[in-house]
């Protein structure tokens, strides 16, 4: 597609608009449509909340997942050691994420319950359902724990539920990248069904993440002298809305 069909297009859906068309000129046109592409696949409906995730492997692992299924927000709760994922095992797929970092679990799942979502947590004990029984009928986040103790005794309490993912070999859990695999491609196949258009970003949701991802995707450089411009146009409007408010108030 050549550049200025990419764009017409572009303007045409309502993602960006023609003022923010120099932008656009400075990306090459098989990158716009990719991120559209990807863009068009996104969700919000399912998330992901790590629970004390120490191991920078295990994070980027299920950031990568996350990814790869179309899964925006992940947040995070920090256990013995920073969240720093490895940028190796990642591939990049963490800056197109929105990763949110809690200061404890508590405020972390009050936020999300205030966004609707209900909170589903790995668990292998009594009254854990398996993760295909899991109600999709609602936005659902899904807790993953501790590699090596699971989810938290709090965590199980916050939970509006519990889940497993069946086994039927002599060992009794997964590594947490395999278990997040394993549950994100279930709930996330089960919910594009259930949920239809709500599975999907709203417009405005659309609009937002899009012009975010392409300020990523230009050099360091010219995404300063980007942003700076873009600042610059957010302080005239704000005066002339000021003035027009003097002369019309």
């Amino acid at each position: 597609m050549k550049e200025n069909d990419c764009i017409q297009m572009l303007l045409e859906t309502g993602i960006v608009q023609e003022k923010e068309r120099w932008i656009l000129e400075m990306i090459r046109p098989e990158r716009l449509m990719r991120l559209f592409q990807v863009l068009n696949q996104r969700t919000r409906y399912i998330s992901v909340l790590l629970e004390a995730v120490d191991d920078g492997h295990n994070q980027a692992a299920v950031l990568r997942t996350a990814d790869a299924f179309g899964i925006q927000n992940i947040s995070v709760v920090t256990g013995n050691q920073p969240f720093e994922p490895s940028k190796k095992i990642t591939q990049g797929a963490h800056k197109w994420l929105t990763i949110k970092k809690k200061p404890d679990l508590q405020t972390a799942v009050k936020d999300l319950k205030s966004e609707g979502y209900q909170i589903y947590a790995t668990y292998l004990g009594d009254g854990a359902v398996p993760v295909e029984e899991i109600d999709l009928s609602r936005p659902t986040v899904l807790i993953f724990g501790n590699e090596h103790k699971g989810i938290s005794e709090e965590a199980a309490n916050l939970a509006d539920g519990k889940f497993y993912i069946p086994m039927y070999g002599f060992v009794q859990s997964f590594n947490i990248s395999v278990a997040a695999a394993l549950a994100l491609q279930e709930v996330t196949k089960r919910a594009r069904k259930t949920a239809k258009e709500r599975y999907y970003l709203t417009d405005k949701e659309k609009r937002e993440l899009y012009l975010e991802w392409i300020l990523k995707t230009l050099r360091p450089q010219t995404r300063k002298r980007v942003q700076k411009r873009l600042e610059m146009s957010k302080q005239s409007l704000a005066n002339l809305d000021s003035s027009n408010h003097r002369l019309t108030g």
